[in-house]
């Protein structure tokens, strides 16, 4: 244990003297979490005298002799294992004809037991799966393809719902807690989910902001970052861009251990990996499982699955748990390999490697008639063998073991200067001797908002895509409606160019859909360790959308609103801005709502082209509100076209004395409209001696207050449609937040 502290990359945060002083003071006795905490929590000395700046860490001293060496290992241990799931049964159509039960699947055979039905079974994805992985040391789960390797990774990482999940998971004896266990452990997925744009150096440099608490000083986080890019050997690669299918970036084994570095920047206790070494060559595998070992040597738990290690990587393991089928087959050290199957009566042969041997022989046993059932009861006897035979010699020459509670060992390390994003509060709890978040929600916003602006900044042909459509849009516009005039025809005109360019603000917003949806497993892997909240990723996600959108309403606005002809002056122009803007706003975040609801790009697009259009259909343009027929009144309010709509309506047509039909105009939109103009004077004269009021051709007919009751804008102000459009913004995003808390709980059922 000594060795691991001395190789520890993280520089502590006790002194000699400190750890020391402690020792004398407790008389032999553990120092107290509140001790420790104390220390942890004040840094602040050294450089300046005045504590203004965090010192550099001290390295402990382990040869001073005036301190004695305290093993506080941890202990991760699992007992008796058993996750299943339903499954549809699979029928044959020759057991259907044959009335026989047996062709209806291996699974069939029997009578649906116990939560079975006819149509589902039941698959027992891990069985009674019992072990322990201990500090310092690497623990591999071996097996062939569907053995339950990364089922049991899941188990152990809390990644399987409570119900579902059978057995325990302990730390050092004590039950893991589920808040607890996302502090002190991370977990690295099988993909590199990375930002492409970002470097190695800022993509690590991120990961240190969201996970180390602001307590620690900037150059301290790069100290921090500078020294885990030696320790996973990225130092060449340190400024070059992670990179993608369009853009040349990192190799594949360095990817890998980015991915490794994101998670260990907070130097946790225990360390999942699903299959780190899947997809790299053998050197690049070494290399990984190398950094892996480093991790383990520093005071960490590591616990990873692996498919096929080479010779080389079986020297770095310290433990193997060999899985069939959901089973253990074996569970032991990979020196003690050779004899057990030598005793299963399989021995080894010296030129072949150990690993590919017994995988060979698991599955040549999954394929024989009896499965593996006799090597699983082969590797009972064999256990209970092994643990008899430590007790018999235990109890001549070993020592009493002694057992260190979890909050011994977690306080032991935050003096080591592990679990740096935490330790600054005197509850004396394990679960509360760490925050769940390292640091607070406008930490998180501003790391999270920098981070997507530099995204953004890398990539400006997605911004620039949306400006072209957006300026063409608004050109086609301005030059198809082009100075319309005040005649019936011309309000017609304004109706139509009106209802299609509020609704083009909504489908261009169609764009924000893969935008969530290419982060969606950053920020699910990010958020199930808790790098931050659910809520910083929501607020800095509307802040950051906000600046495109206000420039692609004053581009959209000042390309058409003169163009066109429309009406208000300065004072119409900025109401004119104001709902473009909240347009978008709310298009933009109804998308990002719909991004978190459905996971695929196609299927989120043919779903948000299809809304808008029946938005569209509802908005008041093509059937009045009086027209629409009761039963479908309430999308009508559910429109987002509308309001806008009628918001732009009630702007254009609010001056009473602008007249919009005079005189014999009244015949333009009827097939009277062919008429000589003398006899449309005669027809005037007539239908004034009839109604009683002498009508002229300069006689104003329908004034803007006309059209708008004609429309049926008649239930709300123009101001109150702009707020109720950024309402819609404000409730897709609020609803963006749920579809996120419920949606990306990351755990199997």
């Amino acid at each position: 244990m000594s060795s691991r502290v001395a190789d520890n990359q993280i520089s502590p945060f006790f002194t000699t003297m400190e750890l020391d002083d402690l020792s004398r003071a407790s008389h032999g006795a553990s120092p107290s979490l509140g001790q420790l905490l104390k220390h942890v929590g004040d840094v602040r000395k050294e450089a300046t005298g005045d504590g203004g700046e965090t010192p550099a860490h001290h390295a402990l001293d382990l040869s001073d002799a005036s301190i004695e060496p305290r093993s506080l290992p941890f202990v991760l241990s699992f007992t008796n294992l058993t996750y299943s799931v339903k499954v549809r049964r699979k029928f044959s159509l020759s057991g259907m004809f044959s009335g026989g039960r047996s062709h209806l699947g291996a699974a069939t055979e029997s009578e649906p037991v116990g939560g079975e039905s006819l149509f589902t079974r039941t698959k027992t994805l891990l069985n009674d799966i019992s072990g322990e992985a201990r500090e310092g040391e690497i623990l591999a789960v071996l097996g062939a393809s569907g053995s339950g390797k990364s089922t049991l990774i899941d188990a152990l990482a809390n990644k399987i719902a409570k119900g579902s999940l059978k057995g325990t998971v302990s730390l050092n004896g004590e039950v893991l807690e589920s808040r607890l266990l996302k502090v002190i452990s991370a977990y690295v997925m099988q993909d590199d989910l990375l930002f492409p744009m970002l470097t190695v150096e800022e993509t690590l440099m991120f990961a240190a902001e969201f996970r180390l608490p602001r307590a620690l000083s900037k150059s301290k986080k790069k100290a921090r970052v500078q020294a885990l890019i030696d320790q996973l050997g990225l130092r060449n690669a340190a400024k070059t861009i992670i990179g993608d299918e369009g853009h040349r970036g990192v190799s594949g084994g360095e990817r890998r251990r980015v991915s490794i570095g994101i998670d260990i920047i907070h130097d946790p206790i225990v360390l999942f990996l699903d299959e780190p070494t899947s997809g790299l060559d053998s050197t690049s595998a070494f290399m990984v499982v190398k950094v892996l070992q480093r991790i383990a040597q520093s005071g960490s738990i590591v616990v990873m699955s692996v498919h096929q290690p080479s010779y080389r990587i079986l020297g770095l393991l310290d433990r193997l748990l060999f899985l069939s089928r959901g089973q253990t087959v074996y569970s032991g050290s990979p020196t003690t390999l050779p004899s057990y199957f030598a005793e299963f009566g399989h021995p080894i042969p010296e030129s072949e490697n150990r690993t590919e041997f017994a995988l060979d022989l698991i599955r040549e046993l999954e394929g024989s008639p009896g499965g593996t059932k006799s090597l699983v009861e082969f590797n009972r006897t064999w256990q209970s063998m092994k643990h008899s035979n430590n007790d018999t010699s235990c109890q001549i020459a070993c020592e009493p073991r002694h057992s260190v509670s979890l909050q011994e060992a977690i306080s032991a390390s935050i003096s080591r200067g592990k679990l740096v994003s935490g330790a600054t509060n005197n509850d004396p709890s394990p679960n509360s001797m760490v925050p769940t978040f390292a640091n607070p929600f406008w930490i998180e916003m501003a790391v999270l908002s920098k981070r997507s602006m530099k995204n953004a900044r890398r990539m400006p042909e997605l911004f620039g895509i949306r400006l072209g459509a957006v300026m063409v849009t608004g050109f086609i516009l301005a030059t198809m409606f082009w100075n319309l005039d005040n005649s019936p025809k011309g309000v017609q005109e304004r109706l139509g160019f009106i209802a299609f360019a509020m609704s083009t603000t909504f489908y261009t917003c169609a764009d924000a859909l893969p935008v969530f949806l290419q982060e969606r497993y950053i920020f699910m892997r990010e958020t199930a360790y808790n790098a931050y909240r659910r809520s910083s990723y929501v607020l800095s996600h509307s802040l950051v959308a906000l600046p495109s959108l206000v420039f692609l309403s004053i581009a959209f606005s000042a390309l058409t609103f003169w163009s066109v002809g429309l009406d208000g002056g300065l004072s119409g122009f900025l109401f004119y801005f104001l709902i473009i803007f909240a347009s978008f706003w709310a298009g933009s975040s109804f998308v990002t709502f719909l991004s978190g609801v459905v996971p695929h790009v196609m299927l989120g697009y043919t779903i948000v082209v299809a809304i808008l259009a029946y938005f569209l259909l509802f908005s008041g343009f093509f059937i009045t509100r009086d027209r629409i027929p009761a039963y479908w009144i309430w999308f009508h309010y559910m429109s987002l076209v509308k309001y806008p709509y009628e918001g732009v309506l009630q702007n254009e047509f609010q001056d009473p004395t602008k007249c919009f039909v005079r005189g014999v105009q009244i015949f333009d939109n009827t097939p009277l409209a062919s008429v000589p103009a003398a006899m449309k004077l005669k027809l005037l004269a007539s239908m004034s001696q009839t109604l009683g009021t002498r009508i002229t051709s300069s006689t104003c007919l329908t004034t803007g207050s006309d059209i708008l009751q004609q429309q049926g804008v008649t239930d709300l102000s123009k101001w109150n449609c702009l707020y109720v459009t950024v309402a819609w913004g404000f409730l897709f995003r609020i609803l963006f937040y749920f579809s996120l808390l419920l949606g990306s709980k990351n755990k199997r059922r």
